[in-house]
């Protein structure tokens, strides 16, 4: 039986005051984990990739690794990133007016674990009402907005 991990990662960000929150939930030998950070100064796809990436990283530290990791999620924007990695490095990251493309630093981390390991990306639909099936995708979006708004909460933080 192949070593299979699954992954369902989500960010969240409150845009007015940056702050932003990722969560991860793993699968992997019968054990679920949850990964959870909040980051400040952010956005929305910095905490999505951040997910996806801290989740990853996860494996590199621990000795049994996976030899696939199948990662779930709502961003269209993560992802693509697979589907755009040729194009994306042919360009040295930048746009076609020549500026640098937003999450460079990210993406490119991204892309070295994607070449260290084998990563399927399945897109998921995002916010899913309750249902009677356990729905991973819903739980880890509720993690990352808990974050952000427990963050704002506690330290009386308003956009006002």
């Amino acid at each position: 039986m192949d070593k299979i991990a699954e992954i369902y990662t989500d960010g969240s960000c409150h845009t007015q005051l940056k702050i932003g929150g990722w969560a991860a939930i793993v699968f992997y030998q019968g054990d679920k984990i949850i990964l959870t950070d909040k980051a400040f100064e952010t956005t929305h796809n910095r905490m999505e990739l951040n997910a996806v990436i801290q989740a990853i990283m996860y494996f590199k530290a621990t000795p049994d690794k996976p030899e696939k990791i199948i990662i779930y999620s709502d961003s269209q924007y993560v992802i693509r990133l697979r589907e755009r990695m040729g194009r994306l490095r042919s360009t040295h990251f930048t746009t076609s007016r020549g500026n640098a493309i937003q999450n460079t630093d990210l993406i490119k981390k991204l892309y070295e674990l994607i070449e260290s390991i084998n990563i399927e990306f399945v897109k998921v639909k995002a916010h899913q009402k309750k249902s009677v099936k356990v729905n991973y995708n819903r739980e880890v979006d509720k993690l990352s907005r808990k974050i952000v708004r427990d963050y704002s909460q506690d330290n009386n933080l308003s956009t006002n």
